[in-house]
């Protein structure tokens, strides 16, 4: 009796193991999945205007001085060369995301089984987290917060569609 009990212990503790090992993507058919990768390729545009705007908008309020009431603190040039520098960081992981994020279009429009493009979900989800770590660690306000935040939901409901571990939040 205790042999039998067992065994059938170990088979179904096997079994568990084994469905838990495939981090148990959701089974999803072609077009709902090609529905997530068009919300990430909406979000990765609006958020690409937004900070073509926003460089637009601060470049034409450098550019006339507009008053705000208060006085302006000079700007030292280490300080420039930082905000230079920050903003070039987070527009190369950007182009990045956006590269990843067609090439995968690309790809999955051809394929039969959408699996077959997990390896540039994966690489789709790298570039995220350089935009998601620019994002926490500098300060681009508000509106740029909620797009980036509706752009890593979708990126992580497309990275859970497939089996991929999600960026933090």
């Amino acid at each position: 009796m205790h042999r039998t009990t067992f065994t059938v212990a170990g088979l179904m503790l096997a079994l568990l193991i084994a469905a838990g090992a495939s981090a148990a993507a959701q089974l999803m058919t072609k077009p709902q999945v090609a529905n997530l990768i068009k919300n990430v390729e909406t979000g990765v545009d609006d958020y690409k205007d937004y900070l073509e705007k926003r460089g637009e908008n601060a470049k034409s309020a450098a550019g006339s001085g507009a008053a705000t009431g208060r006085r302006a603190q000079p700007v030292t040039e280490g300080q420039k060369a930082a905000g230079r520098a920050k903003a070039d960081d987070l527009e190369e992981a950007l182009d990045d995301l956006d590269k990843s994020t067609n090439r995968l279009r690309r790809k999955f429009d051809v394929t039969d089984t959408w699996m077959e493009t997990k390896n540039i979900v994966e690489n789709m989800m790298d570039d995220g987290r350089k935009i998601n770590s620019a994002v926490t660690r500098g300060n681009y306000g508000a509106e740029a917060a909620r797009l980036w935040s509706v752009l890593r939901k979708g990126m992580n409901d497309l990275a859970r569609a497939y089996g991929v571990p999600p960026m933090a939040i």
